[in-house]
């Protein structure tokens, strides 16, 4: 793999998905930064096959990545909205239909896409 195609890093990774998602975490909404310190979450959990690619990774603050734990994208949008959050329901969908295209153009993630599939139908199923 030449230098060109080398995958981003870590931190590299975390500006992308900060800059993608508006700067603020997806479930509680805070803005990032300073005392709100930025992590990238998997929105398919590593458990469930999903991959390490920056389709499927959103802003979420350190206390939202840590209490979602293994919660399903839905569980934990319930939760939030529960708590008086504004999660960004918009973002979700948005980063659940690209990596729903990107794994139909990669291929593969055979673990994750009856979970991609089922969290999109529950997003959409509540939208309408």
């Amino acid at each position: 793999m030449g230098a060109a195609e080398r995958a981003p890093g870590r931190a590299e990774r975390l500006r992308t998905v900060v800059e993608r998602d508006g700067g603020r975490c997806v479930w509680c909404g805070r803005p990032l930064g300073g005392l709100v310190p930025a992590t990238t979450e998997h929105v398919v959990p590593r458990v469930k096959g999903g991959p390490s690619w920056l389709e499927n990774e959103v802003a979420a603050c350190r206390r939202c990545n840590g209490e979602r734990g293994h919660r399903t994208v839905v569980e934990w949008l319930e939760e939030c909205e529960r708590r008086g959050w504004e999660p960004s329901r918009e973002v979700l969908v948005r980063v659940l239909e690209q990596l729903q295209g990107a794994i139909a153009e990669r291929g593969g993630q055979r673990r994750a896409r009856p979970y991609l599939d089922g969290q999109l139908r529950r997003l959409r199923k509540r939208a309408a």
